[in-house]
């Protein structure tokens, strides 16, 4: 983040500001590292759209005011447009390819998505570990995953349980009205594909229609704000499918490299402390199994530091969905959270991203001028303006800024286009200083002091 002090002229008025004036810090500003100058951020975020994740843990976090992150299978929702389609050759001919060809490199992309849509639930497994495997570099034993699904299929011997290649998940029960009245009370939607496939050994046509059907499926519903993240199924880093799904989204929760941005998924063991970064973004997956106690301890990390981002993935919840946990765990974990949350931004993955990157591209100026005051006497006051270079129109999210008063400036007032800012008031071993919120590339802010009648 970069800060200007320049020269400013108005009405025969010429001053240069510099960091420390008569033994106090004005002319100074900056654009904090969280919002409301807090400690750390917390985004709580959930996979797949299971059932109870809006039946139980939802009405959870209302009730404790507490913001959610829901990538949902687009496919999955009651009145979706898009379900799952095979786009390319007709199966059954890549099925009998499959009896005289193995599966290698140039064909294992097709096939891997073909084998979706073979009518059976088991079919769909190989295809889950075959992805596995392919992420873990294993490409030889993911191509034998495959040909293992296509000769049980054509030897009679796979479930033969979804007819129509149906992918509607039982496990999830909501309808487009329902997500969207709970968007519109704050909470954030993003893609989880059109039917949870594993998108690293899909062919691109297939990967193609999974990713951007899911979002226009969202657009449709919700508007272009819930296609800001999204997150890719299985949490892959396959840099070329993150490559073409960055194209449809200014965020992935998979993978999101910056400059400034240490990233530590849910599966590493590397803790914060190893990184000296601006920012790290710290995922953690919680399973049935973890314990409140460290799950308490993350967010124990969190205040330990000042650059950590701790992003929480939650899939079941009550029994229902991968890996649950339950209500009472929740609850009890959201309110060791929010007994935090005068130290603790708790945000939406959406409303972080954008706060990080404004505020990395960020430029604040400040000047003192002259000025005429209500009580008719000639005072001064403070000129800020806050630009960053991203597309305005995405990334239009507040920042919180930092600025250093002149001695003897009691109480202030600060607006921006003519409307009042709400203010907190400190001090530090530099001098006095205020901290508020305003919205980068618009009207400069203005800080004076309140009249004296």
């Amino acid at each position: 983040m970069k800060s200007i002090i320049f020269q400013y002229s108005r009405q025969s008025c010429c001053l240069l500001l510099s960091l420390i004036c008569t033994g106090n810090a004005y002319g100074q500003s900056e654009v904090l590292k969280w919002k409301d100058g807090k400690t750390a951020a917390i985004s709580i975020t959930y996979d797949g759209g299971t059932k109870n994740q809006f039946r139980v843990a939802l009405p959870i976090m209302n009730e404790m005011g507490l913001p959610a992150t829901f990538y949902i299978v687009t496919g999955d929702i009651t009145g979706a447009q898009y379900r799952g389609e095979f786009i390319g050759r007709d199966v059954a001919e890549i099925v009998e390819e499959s009896k005289t060809v193995k599966t290698n490199l140039q064909n294992l992309f097709e096939r891997a998505a073909a084998v979706r849509y073979l009518q059976s639930s088991d079919a769909r497994l190989y295809h889950t570990r075959a992805g596995d495997l392919f992420e873990l570099g294993k490409a030889d034993d993911a191509c034998r995953e495959i040909d293992r699904a296509f000769a049980a299929f054509s030897k009679g011997v796979l479930k033969m349980d979804l007819p129509g290649n149906i992918f509607d998940n039982p496990d999830v029960d909501i309808s487009w009205d329902e997500i969207k009245q709970i968007a519109t009370a704050g909470h954030e939607f993003g893609s989880h594909s059109v039917t949870h496939p594993q998108l690293g050994i899909y062919d691109f046509p297939n990967m193609r229609y999974e990713i951007e059907k899911s979002r226009e499926e969202i657009v449709k519903h919700l508007g272009e704000s819930h296609t800001f993240s999204a997150e890719i199924p299985h949490g892959i880093e396959n840099p070329r499918v993150m490559e073409f799904a960055g194209r449809f989204h200014e965020a992935l929760r998979n993978r999101m490299p910056a400059r400034y941005l240490e990233e530590i998924n849910r599966w590493s063991r590397m803790t914060p402390s190893e990184s000296g970064m601006q920012y790290i973004q710290w995922q953690r997956g919680p399973k049935s199994s973890t314990s409140l106690k460290a799950m308490n301890a993350w967010v124990d990390t969190c205040l330990a530091y000042e650059n950590v981002w701790l992003v929480l993935t939650f899939h079941g919840v009550d029994g229902i969905g991968y890996e649950p946990k339950s209500s009472a765990e929740l609850r009890e974990f959201f309110s060791y959270i929010k007994s935090f949350e005068n130290r603790i931004w708790i945000a939406t993955f959406r409303d972080v991203v954008k706060y990080i990157r404004q505020r990395d591209a960020s430029s604040v100026t400040q000047i003192m001028e002259s000025s005429e005051r209500e009580d008719m006497r000639p005072g001064k006051k403070i000129v800020v303006g806050l630009k960053h270079n991203l597309d305005k129109d995405k990334y239009n999210y507040p920042l919180t800024l930092k600025s250093y008063m002149p001695q003897g400036w009691n109480e202030v007032s600060i607006t921006q286009g003519g409307i009042t800012l709400p203010y907190k008031k400190s001090s530090d071993k530099i001098g006095s200083y205020v901290i508020y919120n305003a919205l980068p590339n618009k009207e400069l802010i203005t800080i004076e002091p309140k009249a004296v009648l």
